[in-house]
């Protein structure tokens, strides 16, 4: 088995702070997205989308898409959950996950591909007024985040889950895509400051 990483990009990292948070140690790849090693021949040939990241299994099955990766290792590895548990709170942690996906991580995502001069050869067009449009998307999101909040620990419950992962590592991408985020979100800046107390936030 082995996973070929993208670094610091979003997806990839996702993967590794749950697998951090799991205690399951993967072979990493490494792969130089900066140098286009994503859309080479030998990876092109195991994701036709040219995305990372890509788990190849040692029968040569290969999974991508970050999300399904860290569902087959939930299954493989149930504990600590991090998927939610029962019925209810397996769905309260999707709604949750996907809620910082469209409406936090993706606007995010946007302003950086369209914004960033680094990304120029990579978002053909680039159109920066679609980038600086979805800004307010994500601080209108991460409003509605803090005040739900003031309720709870972390994203989907009292226990961390998936979708903690993906909105700290939204935040931490609102630098490179120029996007402040506000102050006066106590509740967000607390979350923020626990989850990124977590030994997995450095994976």
């Amino acid at each position: 088995m082995k996973l070929f990483d993208g670094g610091r990009a979003p997806n990839p990292r996702r993967v590794r702070v749950f697998l951090a948070e799991k205690g399951i140690e993967v072979p990493l790849v490494p792969v130089d997205m900066g140098t286009f090693g994503h859309k080479d021949a030998e990876l092109t040939q195991r994701n036709p989308l040219q995305r990372l990241p890509i788990l190849e299994l040692d029968d040569g099955t290969v999974l991508t898409e970050s999300v399904a990766i860290c569902r087959y290792f939930e299954a493989l590895h149930p504990a600590p959950p991090m998927f939610g548990e029962g019925a209810l709170g397996s769905a309260v942690v999707e709604m949750w996950n996907r809620r910082m996906e469209l409406h936090l991580l993706m606007p995010v995502a946007q302003a950086f591909r369209h914004i960033h001069p680094a990304m120029k050869e990579w978002e053909v067009p680039q159109i920066a007024e679609w980038g600086e449009a979805n800004k307010p998307k994500a601080l209108e999101f991460l409003a509605f985040f803090d005040r739900e909040l003031a309720s709870r620990e972390f994203a989907a419950g009292d226990a961390y889950s998936i979708a903690d992962i993906t909105a700290m590592i939204a935040i931490d991408f609102m630098k490179p895509a120029r996007i402040t985020l506000p102050d006066g979100l106590s509740n967000v800046g607390r979350w923020y400051s626990d989850v990124k107390a977590r030994p997995s936030a450095d994976a």
